[in-house]
């Protein structure tokens, strides 16, 4: 495990319908996080656009060629750091459906790691639907990333409810959660999950959020955060666009697991 500190960033965005729009004021978002001293920002989920259903479809790319891709390589290397790139929508192995894909990009803007989203959004409450399945096609990998600092976990929005996706990972510094969540689903558990998944697995969890109200009329329940290692909510922003900032404590990581050694006293694995 590495020593000292390493600040991070979450970007919360209201993303709508117009995708040079959005990603300008991604962009924004992470200038603002970099002028901070952040090295490590993570964008939402659906950055690139919120709209109708079909609009991730319209906006499909290809694996490594596309303007959204190309946007993500070139803010990370603008900026100088590590960019969790949200989502944005990928060609899938059927016509009718995308990969939601998060894409990470080091600070020359490269992109070291691809994970698409494996747990599809299902709820019903009211007039409220959702059933991603109907335009996702799940991923299948489970995928982390080497950084600075340590290995970094990577998840979208759904994946949060399933811990078992996170021991799969192994020992990890960092989960990174880049999420649209819903009001009453966000409500109810957004806060409760993020920090039980940092104390179960005795790491900092970046959860990087849509938050607020969108031109489709969509609510979506915000509270980007950084939790770190003991559970604790070291930094958030309830709603609208902005960024969250800290920093890990990676000493304060290494002394939590020596205090309480729970990742060594596991016995069951799978």
């Amino acid at each position: 495990m590495n020593s000292g500190l390493f600040r991070i960033a979450a970007v919360q965005m209201v993303s709508g319908p117009d995708v040079a729009e959005n990603l300008a004021s991604a962009d924004g978002l992470i200038g603002q996080a970099a002028a901070q001293g952040a090295k490590l920002v993570v964008l939402p989920e659906y950055f690139p656009v919120i709209g109708d259903e079909q609009a991730k479809l319209r906006l499909r790319e290809r694996d490594g060629d596309g303007p959204i891709q190309d946007f993500l390589s070139d803010a990370a290397r603008r900026h100088g750091v590590w960019l969790v790139g949200g989502t944005l929508p990928l060609f899938a192995s059927v016509d009718d459906k995308v990969r939601n894909s998060s894409q990470v990009f080091d600070p020359q803007g490269r992109r070291v790691a691809r994970y698409d989203k494996i747990h599809l959004f299902g709820f019903e409450q009211g007039t409220e639907r959702y059933n991603e399945s109907l335009t996702i096609e799940p991923g299948a990998d489970v995928v982390v990333f080497e950084a600075p600092f340590g290995k970094v976990g990577l998840s979208v929005c759904y994946d949060l409810r399933f811990p078992e996706l996170y021991r799969a990972m192994g020992e990890l510094a960092l989960i990174v959660v880049p999420a649209a969540f819903t009001e009453p689903t966000g409500e109810a558990h957004w806060e409760l999950l993020l920090r039980a998944r940092a104390v179960e697995n005795q790491c900092y969890v970046l959860a990087a959020a849509q938050g607020g109200e969108h031109p489709s009329g969509r609510r979506t329940w915000g509270d980007s955060m950084i939790v770190d290692p003991w559970g604790r909510v070291v930094a958030r922003l309830a709603k609208g666009p902005g960024v969250v900032v800290a920093d890990m404590d990676l000493d304060s990581m290494t002394d939590i697991r020596g205090r309480l050694p729970a990742l060594r006293h596991r016995t069951i694995h799978f």
